[in-house]
């Protein structure tokens, strides 16, 4: 099963509690995937009828309705036929121009504060490893998952590698990546787990400390129902 390359160069874990974040209107004022697409339309890499097509698969996302197969398909596809060498710089400039005018510092702030406190930090997306990584590398993140894509011939092929770090994936590739550390889900019930959507629902039931971050209307309501702490984050975020 994949994980980030970036988990492989750091030490096994020793003390948990986890502070786990989502990334996509959690920490990120935006949705990476969405952004990623409408910047690469608008440099020209893709044609401009893929935008219609991205905002329907972002809304079917909100709503909980799109399968994690389409889903994932969609956005690996964006990056066939090329080499991370080929986006290494795209992802540079992505960086600069969409995702860093919206990481508030109070962002940044909230991931200082669990690393204050000695917690392990992991980011945890449903966006694939070229959109998430410098964004994960940026927030100072040492572990970190996203859903894999498959090479062949050094070159992207347009499809997932291993399970997709999606819904109830999510919750899968935490667990084996804990078994790479030598722990076990045992320790979930010390984590924090911070989200805004719906699709992190398996995850969120498994931490002990779930957190609902300007929730989406589905989640809002579960979070109201089960007594999680719900959290007008981003909002707060907007006026700092």
């Amino acid at each position: 099963m994949a994980i980030s390359p970036s988990s492989s160069l750091v030490p096994p874990l020793a003390l948990p509690p986890l502070a786990l974040f989502d990334l996509d209107h959690t920490l990120l004022d935006g949705d990476g995937d969405d952004l990623w697409c409408c910047f690469l339309v608008r440099h020209g890499l893709l044609d401009a009828g893929v935008a219609a097509l991205n905002e329907r698969m972002g809304a079917e996302y909100r709503a909980g309705r799109v399968s994690v197969e389409d889903f994932s398909a969609f956005y690996a596809e964006l990056l066939a036929g090329r080499s991370p060498a080929f986006w290494a710089p795209w992802q540079d400039r992505f960086l600069v121009e969409e995702i860093r005018p919206r990481l508030p510092a109070a962002a940044r702030a909230m991931v200082a504060s669990h690393q204050a406190a000695g917690h392990v930090l992991v980011l945890t997306t449903a966006s694939n490893s070229v959109i998430a990584q410098r964004t994960a590398t940026e927030l100072v993140f040492e572990r970190w998952l996203a859903t894999e894509l498959e090479l062949v011939d050094g070159c992207f092929t347009g499809r997932v590698q291993g399970v997709p770090n999606m819904r109830e994936g999510k919750l899968l590739r935490l667990q084996a990546w804990l078994a790479e550390q030598g722990l076990s889900a045992s320790v979930l019930p010390d984590a924090w787990f911070y989200s805004d959507s719906i699709n992190d629902l398996p995850l969120l039931s498994a931490v002990g400390h779930p957190v609902a971050v300007d929730p989406d209307a589905i989640l809002h309501q579960h979070a109201l129902a089960q007594d999680w702490r719900n959290q007008r984050y981003l909002s707060i975020m907007r006026r700092t």
